[in-house]
């Protein structure tokens, strides 16, 4: 049986390694090991902060809401609550938008959701 000679593999998996890992400090990125422990970690990071930052984003969302209907005299879950009784399906995405860029309208809303809320 031929002897297979593995170079040109190595350095090809060695070198998508030490691309991934441009950008790192130290031995992390020219040597082999530390480099693929350090993208392998950042993989993991990677991975795991695609899933929080859709956390993050609605958590930042429901402040703004709170903050602005805190600014009309109701809490964020009186006015979730109201908007679910009058049946007004905004997600809270738009409903931060609107908070943020046109007031007036996030007030027309919240007054439309009152008062079906108190009828």
């Amino acid at each position: 049986m031929p002897r297979v000679k593995r170079g040109v593999t190595s350095h090809q998996k060695h070198k998508k390694v030490f691309q991934l890992s441009e950008g790192h400090r130290g031995t992390r990125r020219n040597v082999f090991r530390p480099a693929h422990e350090s993208v392998m970690r950042s993989m993991a990071y990677m991975y795991r902060d695609r899933r929080n930052r859709k956390r993050d984003m609605r958590r930042l969302w429901i402040t703004r809401i709170n903050a602005a209907a805190r600014m009309h005299g109701i809490s964020y879950s009186q006015l979730m609550h109201a908007l679910h009784v009058a049946q007004i399906d905004v997600d809270r995405k738009i409903l931060a938008e609107m908070a943020v860029n046109d007031l007036g309208a996030f007030s027309t809303l919240v007054k439309t959701a009152l008062d079906a809320a108190k009828a």
